[in-house]
């Protein structure tokens, strides 16, 4: 990190603190408050990097990932702050926490005299964990889940059924009455077949639903004509 870099660090921290003691929202702020807008802003870095990819101007497109990461930057900082203020931790403990994380988790790296050939969910397992699905949040939105576990019991081998034919029952299936529950299998395969194909599911809807707000965009704007 360079002295640049360490200079707008400082500048951050020094404005939060300001404004935890001087401004009537920040300083009434508490992490159950600012929780939501933490996921708000979550989606909004995710909005930014889809927007990578299928913004024409990217001069615009990197300044608006550069906010977005400065939103998150900064309510990871008011966290800690919080955090200090209570007498919980304070940010180097959570810069030694994930210090120590990164190098437990790559002993193929920094302990390379312990390392055997385990895949990456199985190291993670070591820290206690009796499922490599307990690394999966349960709040998170059902496609973004289904992603996530069949990520994580690919890493540890788990074999899910074959669907190279969910073409053939899609089709099939949509022809026929399918109720709530035969529809999620499908819609599981379906994000099956596309980690097996490299594409990520969640990834992949957010960019067809892109398409479909332009498409809605240019007919409102072809009948205001």
């Amino acid at each position: 990190m360079n002295t640049q870099t360490l200079d707008a660090f400082t500048r951050l921290d020094t404005i939060l603190r300001t404004l935890r003691i001087e401004c009537p929202w920040d300083k009434v702020q508490t992490m159950q408050s600012l929780r939501y807008l933490t996921i708000e802003e979550t989606y909004e870095l995710s909005e930014a990097i889809l927007s990578l990819a299928c913004d024409d101007d990217s001069q615009k497109a990197n300044n608006e990932l550069k906010k977005e990461l400065g939103d998150l930057f900064m309510h990871l900082m008011f966290y800690a702050m919080i955090a200090e203020e209570e007498q919980r931790f304070d940010l180097g403990d959570v810069l030694n926490a994930i210090s120590d994380k990164l190098v437990d988790r790559h002993p193929f790296i920094y302990r390379k005299e312990e390392y055997h050939g385990e895949g990456w969910e199985q190291i993670k397992m070591h820290e206690g964990r009796k499922s490599v699905l307990e690394g999966v949040p349960a709040s998170l939105p059902p496609l973004d889940k289904a992603v996530r576990m069949q990520e994580k019991a690919a890493g540890i081998g788990y074999k899910m059924p074959d669907c190279s034919d969910v073409a053939h029952h899609l089709s099939t299936s949509l022809k026929e009455d399918i109720d709530e529950e035969a529809f999620g299998d499908l819609l599981f395969n379906l994000i099956h077949w596309a980690h097996s194909h490299d594409i990520n599911a969640d990834d992949a809807l957010s960019r067809a639903n892109r398409k479909f707000q332009d498409s809605v965009k240019a007919f409102e704007k072809a009948e205001t004509k």
